[in-house]
Formats: structure tokens, C-alpha cells, sequence
């Protein structure tokens, strides 16, 4: 459910620690409904609470060229899965009026392989926003997906075209709606509409979230499954998680309960989760002062199958 793509890396997690950002023009005071945001940021406050996982020995190193311009440099390596190397360039834009402080305009991501990710970010006036996706598996197109999304005073619509092919009469639709109810309801839906020559049907799921200034309640639900999560903000330094996963296509549930702690003292974040598969893990990232760096030590282990994944990571810059 969401978005039928994201972007692989994630480049807003190369400092670990939380800043609080300025009250955006979306973020109403003056009585009257703020706008919901967009579709597939439903559940982000409660997935930034689990860990990622880790595995094997990654190394990252981070520079900044310019205020609009930053790369990145990648080695990882692995004895469960192949090792690479993955180069990332970003163009940033900043937009005052956006909740996304320094939204990446333009992310190319190319690694050892061949593979690429191209993803561009526009803001085409101040309520429209155009984004443009492609990916390629070595010399095979994967993905190559067009989004274009509104953003009124109270509402967000948005229309995504994905995989459009003339030659196979294949195609996918996505329609996201998010209206604001009240200050702090939110009500909306989604609609993936999919074509082919051997099948065609359409998935609609109905979303509703409901916010307090500590918690944040979410709800996604509809013929494919159910999506639920609950974000609470203890204090300061603790956060924790809640997630609960449905799906009608595999026939299985998951629920898994993850928290953050922050501590600022010692320059420390750690993230840990359990869900109901038997996975316990943990992520501790460790910011090496006086140096421009980050250390990162993370394992999991899943008792049903019987297995250990032990990483370390480093991030320079």
C-alpha cells in the first residue's frame, strides 16, 4: 500500500540525531485545518522508530560540494549477499513552503552492477508537485514511474502512472486522496488500478489517521490487507512503535514493536524492535566526535529460522 515506488538509498538519515524544524506554511495556526501531507508519509513517524537492518561490513562516505550539491560513496560487503559498490549524487532545492526541508530535487544512484536509480523532484508552482522515477536492473528497464500531486489548504490529491506500456497494454494506476477532517483527522483513500492483456482488476483501500501532539494513530485497510501503526513519543529521549500487517494475498500477520532512544549526552541513538516472527534486533549509531563521523553496529536474529546477522557500519562525512 502507498506509493508503488521508493527510492532505494536513503539520504536523510546521514546525521542520526533530531532536529526540531520551523512550523511550515502547512502547518496551520491560525485555526484552521492544516494540510494532511501526502499519502505515503501515512506511516513514516512510526517506520523512522525501527531499526534497518544491517548486515556484513558498509563503509559511507558523505561530501558536500555545495549547499545545493552532495555525493556519496559506498562499499559494502557481504558474505550473505554480493558485495557492491554504489555512487549517489544529489541537487538540492530548498522550498520554504514545503514540510521537506531541502527536498532533494534530482538523486542518481548507479552501483557496481550496472544498475541505476534516477529519481527527480519538481515543484512545478507552489501547491504542484511533478516526481519521475526510473530504475534499471543492470541493462533492463524495472521501473519507470511519472507522479504528479496537489496540495490545497486542507486536502492532497494525487495521480501516479506507472510501468505504462504500449506494446504490452500494460498499465498502473495509483489515485491517492488525503483530506483533513479536523485538526488532528485525517481521512482519505487509494486506488491501484492495474491493465494487462491476460488480467486487469483494481484494489481500492480506505486510510485514516488521527494525531495528538505526543501519538499518532494510522489505519490503512481494503481488499489487499490491513496496515496499522501506533507512534508515541515518550519524551525527549524515547520513542516508540507499533506495527501491525495484514495481507489477504500471502495469508499471513505480522506485529512487531520497535523504539528509539536518543541520547544526546554521549552522541548515541539506538533503535531496537521484536515482531511476531521470532526477529529481535538492534541499531546503535555512535557519532565519533570531534570527527565527521558515524559509527553503526547492528544484529538480528530470527529464532524461528535459526540465523545471526551481524553488521558495522561506518559513516564519514
Amino acid at each position: 500500500m502507498g506509493s508503488v515506488l521508493a527510492l532505494s538509498s536513503n539520504p536523510g538519515q546521514n546525521w542520526p540525531f533530531s532536529t526540531e524544524p520551523a512550523p511550515s506554511r502547512w502547518d496551520r495556526r491560525d485555526g484552521r485545518l492544516p494540510n494532511p501531507g501526502s499519502f505515503h508519509s501515512l506511516h513514516r513517524s512510526c517506520k523512522e522508530v525501527f531499526p534497518q537492518q544491517i548486515e556484513g561490513v558498509k563503509m559511507i562516505l558523505d561530501k558536500t560540494l555545495s549547499s545545493f550539491f552532495k555525493v556519496s560513496h559506498t562499499l559494502h560487503l557481504s558474505a550473505v549477499s554480493p558485495s557492491y559498490y554504489r555512487f549517489h549524487v544529489e541537487h538540492l532545492q530548498t522550498d520554504d513552503n514545503s514540510k521537506d526541508k531541502d527536498a532533494p530535487a534530482l538523486i542518481g544512484e548507479m552501483d557496481s552492477s550496472g544498475s541505476l536509480n534516477a529519481h527527480a523532484l519538481l515543484h512545478l508552482t507552489e501547491r504542484v508537485r511533478a516526481r519521475t522515477v526510473f530504475q534499471t536492473q543492470q541493462s533492463q528497464f524495472v521501473t519507470w514511474q511519472f507522479e504528479t500531486e496537489y496540495r490545497g489548504n486542507d486536502f492532497t490529491a494525487a495521480v501516479t502512472v506507472a510501468n505504462p506500456d504500449i506494446l504490452h497494454e500494460s498499465v498502473i494506476l495509483v489515485a491517492h486522496f488525503l483530506q483533513s477532517v479536523s485538526s488532528g483527522l485525517v481521512l482519505g483513500g487509494e486506488l491501484v488500478y492495474h491493465r494487462g492483456r491476460a488480467e486487469e482488476g483494481g484494489i481500492v483501500t480506505l486510510a485514516g489517521q488521527y494525531s495528538r501532539p505526543n501519538w499518532v494513530v494510522t489505519l490503512n485497510a481494503g481488499k489487499g490487507g490491513a496496515h496499522a501503526s501506533y507512534y508515541h513519543r515518550a519524551n525527549k529521549q524515547i520513542q516508540v512503535g507499533v506495527e501491525f500487517e495484514a495481507s489477504t494475498r500471502t495469508q499471513e500477520t505480522t506485529t512487531s514493536f520497535g523504539y528509539k532512544m536518543e541520547l544526546p549526552e554521549a552522541n548515541m541513538v539506538f533503535r531496537g524492535m521484536v515482531n511476531s516472527r521470532c526477529i529481535i534486533g538492534g541499531v546503535l549509531e555512535k557519532r565519533l566526535t570531534p570527527l565527521p563521523a558515524t559509527l553503526i553496529m547492528g544484529a538480528f536474529v530470527n529464532h524461528r529460522g535459526d540465523k545471526l546477522q551481524v553488521g558495522l557500519g561506518v559513516n564519514v562525512g
